[in-house]
């Protein structure tokens, strides 16, 4: 009989922020059993946001997904709108899909090119991150912080865009959507890349539905254009053209080729954000009196968006009080991220885990939130 080992892949691996780790039990080169361990880097956040202000969990959501936290401010922004019946000015809902958007971005391009990382392919994330780190330039400059932007606030957002920022992002779209071809051979039409990821690490269209997969995963392998911003759509994403693109087989690599699909979406639809986004107020007031001390009217609603992992969402109710009653976190990348890594993680081999995390677009925090 083979010695079964344990092996701890993690806390810090490519594709992977904080201190998310997997517990494997292999025999020989092949993985048997694995168990997630979120850490406790991020961990706790419903039960954290019910012990604070509405106002004070601002700066507490974005952390429970870090590449891209700007989602978290938008769906508890929206359940508390839907709550309070509030109306937000109409420029603000163009700077919201903004922010996103160049959000969505950056988290395609960290996970694109962190495929080098368990490759050996060191100029995938180099290139990656530099060209990311570009888009955290941009939102310094209009939100004062780089990564936690506490930007999209209930009742619009915090403050106007500053005087002449199109026109950069306009320019760093121009330079990105020529640098996307250099990608596509770097990493697409590598043959190490493919080696590695074509007909690997597959999420048949069955364990999709087993699981409640969505976004790129389910995308990839039922062919379906499911996209909240389609389905469900927020802010103004009907008024604007993108495509969602799919495909029927779902492999590492079709995952990474929807995620390089992707990003040009997310650049047309900047340009026509640009192009159309009004005149006007940025925010509506939402307090007469202590904004920290506002309460929420009582009831419960659902959130929810699209994001770079797929549907995002918060279910919020409220007792009419200064605090949240109770949050619970739909994260994107629960299914694949608990469920998926202990059930279809186990089978594939110690050199394909790192892959296996990076391709299923899994965020630890959504996980032990």
């Amino acid at each position: 009989m083979a010695k079964e080992l344990k092996l701890y892949l993690g806390p810090n691996h490519p594709g992977m922020h904080g201190n998310f780790s997997v517990h494997m039990y292999v025999e020989g080169d092949k993985i048997i059993k694995t168990r997630p361990l979120p850490g406790m880097l991020h961990r706790g956040f419903e039960k954290l946001m019910e012990r604070r202000l509405w106002m004070n969990n601002l700066a507490l959501i974005p952390r429970i997904c870090v590449p891209e936290p700007d989602i978290n401010e938008m769906v508890y922004a929206m359940g508390i709108e839907a709550l309070g019946n509030i109306e937000i000015p109409e420029r603000a809902h163009w700077i919201r899909m903004l922010i996103l958007e160049l959000a969505r971005i950056s988290n395609h391009l960290m996970s694109l090119g962190g495929i080098g990382g368990p490759t050996g392919l060191y100029t995938g994330p180099n290139w990656a991150m530099a060209d990311r780190d570009l888009i955290l330039d941009i939102f310094e400059e209009i939100t004062g912080a780089r990564v936690y932007h506490m930007y999209i606030v209930p009742g619009g957002v915090r403050k106007d865009l500053p005087e002449g920022i199109e026109n950069k992002i306009i320019e760093y779209l121009d330079y990105l959507e020529k640098r996307m071809p250099e990608y596509e051979d770097l990493i697409l039409k590598n043959p190490m890349i493919q080696k590695r990821t074509k007909d690997e690490i597959m999420l048949p269209e069955e364990v999709v539905w087993e699981l409640g997969v969505t976004g790129i995963g389910m995308r990839s392998a039922t062919g379906k254009p499911y996209d909240i911003r389609k389905v469900d759509p927020y802010a103004r994403y009907d008024q604007v053209e993108f495509d969602v693109p799919t495909a029927t087989y779902s492999d590492a690599y079709t995952r990474l080729s929807i995620k390089y699909q992707e990003i040009f979406q997310s650049i047309k639809i900047l340009r026509q954000v640009i192009d159309k986004m009004p005149e006007g107020e940025v925010r509506t007031k939402i307090s007469r009196g202590n904004a920290l001390r506002w309460k929420v009217p009582a009831g419960q609603v659902f959130s929810h968006i699209e994001c770079a992992r797929g549907e995002y969402g918060y279910y919020i109710v409220s007792d009419g009080g200064d605090k949240p009653y109770r949050i619970a976190v739909r994260g994107a990348s629960y299914p694949q991220g608990l469920l998926g890594v202990e059930k279809y993680l186990p089978g594939h081999r110690i050199e394909d885990a790192a892959i296996w995390l990076d391709t299923m677009g899994v965020c630890a925090p959504e996980i032990d939130r």
